[in-house]
């Protein structure tokens, strides 16, 4: 089991990079990592190039992770282990405090099936 915050940010950013191509990195800090779409595609009211997907905010005890297709389609994601629900705070965060083999799967089968989604919707190439 992963408890250290440094290695759970390494662990959410490498699942998120596998799909690097689909999605863009947009910003790469040690404070932040984030990825968005590259195609032109509406978010909310406004047309972007490149819907925002989702970010990594290490914190002093965790691990923010900002999963924007949980919010966008929030019934493609309901069917979360119990550990991945009890991280969820509000509609689209988590807030990672542990990692282990299940949950870094589970994570990146959620990335796949948003990718797949986002994809049907033509909100990603």
């Amino acid at each position: 089991m992963i408890k250290d915050v440094k290695i759970i940010r390494e662990q959410l950013i490498d699942v998120l990079k596998q799909h690097v191509g689909t999605l863009k990195i947009r910003v790469d800090k040690p404070s932040n990592f984030e990825v968005n779409g590259t195609i032109e595609a509406p978010q909310g009211k406004k047309i972007v190039q490149g819907i925002y997907f989702s970010s990594v905010v290490p914190k002093e005890k965790d691990v923010r992770f900002y999963f924007y297709p949980a919010y966008t389609h929030p019934t493609e994601f309901t069917n979360l282990s119990e550990q991945l629900t009890k991280f969820k705070k509000g509609k689209s965060c988590f807030h990672v405090k542990f990692l282990d083999d299940d949950l870094i799967k589970e994570i990146g089968q959620m990335v796949n099936k948003a990718i797949d989604v986002y994809r049907v919707d033509g909100l990603l190439e």
